[in-house]
């Protein structure tokens, strides 16, 4: 049984920075993709980044660009995003995802696995 646990979040000011983790376990992911995805109050689920495990690419939604990092420690089975010039908007529950191929999509329900979702908030 694959399991994801996110940690890190909470709350930051405008302009600051976090960053998430998200510790994986249950099985060897080295074939595998690693997303994030995040979901505001009465706002659909919104695509983050994502990454292989391999490191070789890294894919970023277009509100992060520039200020995400997506990165991986295979020795840790851990996914961290980097969030940095952080904004009100940001603000939404952050969730960890993984699907079972190494190809980077942005469709939430191509990920097989989600973890519980950690908050953050960015207050101005």
């Amino acid at each position: 049984q694959v399991q994801l646990v996110e940690s890190g979040g909470g709350l930051v000011q405008v302009g600051g920075s976090l960053r998430l983790s998200c510790a994986v376990s249950g099985r060897t992911f080295s074939s595998y993709a690693m997303a994030w995805f995040r979901q505001a109050p009465g706002k659909e689920r919104e695509f983050v980044a994502a990454v292989r495990w391999s490191g070789d690419s890294a894919r970023y939604g277009d509100s992060v660009k520039g200020r995400f990092t997506i990165s991986g420690d295979n020795a840790k089975n851990t996914v961290y995003p980097q969030m940095n010039s952080l904004k009100p908007e940001d603000t939404a529950v952050y969730y960890c995802a993984a699907r079972n191929s190494p190809v980077l999509v942005t469709a939430n329900w191509a990920y097989n696995y989600w973890g519980q979702g950690t908050q953050v908030t960015v207050s101005s």
